[in-house]
């Protein structure tokens, strides 16, 4: 994961000097953006080091070795459901919560009641029903 981590460990210095340029532009008077940049550096961080730290722990992959051949990397990548609707209510519970933020506090309410059942609904969906195991 040599690539990840550089990566984001490169962006966090460059959004950390973006957020110190642009607050030097609007003179501190407006602190949203500096200090959404200035997170967005922090985030970076944090993804890198937790990027750097599991790659240390897992040890390299076929894809962080030039040597690597291609059949290295085939094989089991992990269980993916083949379909499923509930990303989709999430999805549409997530706009309706932002449409809620933009119109009227009680819409908000309405779609976390639909998100949390959706996001029970996806988790537990291979524990009852037709996929159950």
């Amino acid at each position: 994961m040599k690539v990840e981590t550089k990566l984001f460990a490169y962006m966090t210095p460059f959004f950390i000097v973006v957020g110190v340029v642009y607050g030097y532009m609007v003179e501190w008077t407006e602190p949203v953006g500096y200090l959404a940049l200035f997170l967005t550096g922090g985030m970076s961080g944090m993804i890198a080091y937790y990027i750097g730290f599991t790659g240390k722990r897992i040890g390299p992959r076929p894809e962080d070795r030039l040597d690597a051949e291609i059949h290295e990397g085939s094989g089991e990548q992990g269980f993916f459901s083949p379909w499923s609707w509930w990303p989709l209510l999430l999805g549409a519970s997530a706009a309706i919560g932002f449409l809620g933020m933009a119109v009227g506090w009680w819409i908000l309410y309405i779609g976390a009641g639909l998100a949390v059942i959706a996001l029970v609904g996806w988790v537990f969906e291979y524990s009852r029903g037709n996929h159950a195991h």
